[in-house]
């Protein structure tokens, strides 16, 4: 694979989509996020909506994940949403990988990508990524606590159930950032200087 990528996993709060998007701005490259979420949705012929539900998220193996008609049609009664996401998602990441130079937050794009892709891992100390939660969402430190929580609970058991490998394994990644420790600035310069080099 000729074309440049980098994918960005993230834990919740450390700020990993936003060091993601200024890395896009400064590079001039693309950075793919929630529009394979709409990229999907044209191409599988869903509601965006309903997707935006179980996006990064594994299925429950008590109960269909969607209570929409969609789930029951015949193409797709017998597989979870957020397996058919998922599928889409990795067509998706390896076409566009193939076309462009560009960014990917998430979505096991690493792992899909293998050695064809800068693998980034963005984390933070639990109480530094609870102030950022409370602050962007305006919620109280106790909801952003129990929030962080959670997402970061269905980030790791979606990246383990679909990848076979730990999420916080940080051997798996080419570079690892503390964004605690950095300034953004300082984080894009750094990622600059490894996508360059």
């Amino acid at each position: 694979m000729s074309k440049r990528i980098i994918t960005i996993n993230r834990m919740y709060g450390s700020n990993g989509r936003k060091i993601g998007k200024a890395l896009s701005e400064e590079l001039g490259i693309h950075c793919y996020d929630k529009d394979l979420i709409e990229i999907a949705s044209k191409e599988q012929g869903l509601p965006y909506e309903e997707l935006l539900k179980v996006d990064e998220k594994r299925a429950s193996q008590w109960r269909y994940p969607l209570e929409e008609p969609a789930q029951m049609e015949s193409q797709y009664r017998f597989y979870p949403m957020n397996d058919v996401l998922f599928q889409a998602q990795q067509e998706i990441i390896r076409f566009i990988a193939k076309k462009e130079e560009c960014i990917i937050i998430g979505r096991c794009a690493g792992q899909i990508l293998g050695e064809n892709s800068l693998k980034v891992f963005i984390h933070a100390p639990f109480e530094y990524r609870v102030k950022v939660a409370a602050e962007r969402m305006e919620i109280t430190e106790r909801d952003a606590r129990t929030y962080v929580k959670k997402v970061d609970k269905e980030r790791r058991s979606f990246y383990e159930y679909f990848t076979d490998e730990k999420w916080l394994d940080m051997t798996t990644y080419d570079l690892c950032i503390d964004s605690s420790r950095f300034s953004q600035e300082q984080i894009v310069r750094m990622l600059r200087e490894a996508y360059e080099g």
